[in-house]
């Protein structure tokens, strides 16, 4: 499952990110967001989502929302 169709909520394990994008992936990894780690989403939005990571809270777009696959 991706974040994209996550429960509002319910924390999550990250499991993997499909990106090929380096720069990206080394900034989600200085936010927390990498494999094992807990993510909760807060709420949708129409282009995105909220999501808690660690002891932040982050707007996502779907794009990126539907590359983080979790358990």
């Amino acid at each position: 499952m991706n974040l994209w169709e996550a429960h509002e909520g319910t924390e999550y394990i990250i499991k993997e990110i499909h990106t090929e994008d380096d720069e990206l992936n080394s900034f989600l990894f200085s936010l927390g967001c990498y494999s094992g780690e807990p993510i909760t989403v807060i709420s949708h939005l129409a282009g995105g989502c909220v999501v808690s990571i660690k002891d932040g809270r982050y707007n996502i777009d779907r794009q990126l929302a539907e590359a983080i696959i979790i358990l």
